[in-house]
């Protein structure tokens, strides 16, 4: 089994449990055979310490449950262990003089804006006077089903493996 502060390399596929809707891959191929693959994405598997809250929860508990290297499985995830329910208090509405001054001046529905404490979040509607941006993440209050490849797994803490990652990803053990 995989261990909790061992650092694990997937390749992982999200898709919509409800109609098995891609959303989200690690694998160049699967992104261009399911028609979301995007130019300026770099493809490759995900390297994460196992226990931290790099990713979601399901893809941790998915690898814990993997023996080892060459093991996939798949899960399904509901939206608590995935990216959270949906949440009307990360909806907010902005003068619009407020955005148009932090833009490039065009404001339109399913914009992506960014604020200077860095969230993302889209635009839902515009008016005269108003805009609505919703920070949400875009999978919030969706059950996922998520295909987990375990590509490798090494080190524990303290071990030089996972010393090497954290010099590598720029942490900072405790």
């Amino acid at each position: 089994m995989v261990e909790t502060g061992q650092i694990a390399v997937v390749h992982y596929t999200a898709r919509l449990a409800d109609d098995g809707t891609v959303m989200d891959t690690t694998d160049v191929d699967t992104a261009r055979r399911e028609g979301i693959y995007h130019a300026n994405r770099d493809y490759k598997p995900l390297e994460f310490r196992v226990g931290d809250d790099d990713v979601v929860p399901a893809l941790t508990d998915a690898v814990r449950e993997l023996e080892a290297a060459g093991d996939s499985t798949t899960v399904l995830a509901d939206p608590a262990e995935a990216f959270g329910e949906r949440s009307a208090s990360k909806v907010e509405t902005f003068p619009r003089d407020v955005i148009e001054e932090r833009t490039d001046g065009s404001i339109e529905s399913e914009t992506l804006v960014t604020t200077a404490d860095g969230q993302s979040g889209w635009i839902t509607d515009v008016t005269d006077d108003t805009v609505v941006v919703d920070f949400n993440h875009e999978l919030a209050g969706k059950r996922l089903e998520i295909d987990v490849d375990l590509l490798d797994v090494h080190g524990k803490p303290g071990e030089e493996s996972a010393r090497n990652w954290e010099k590598k990803a720029g942490r900072r053990r405790e």
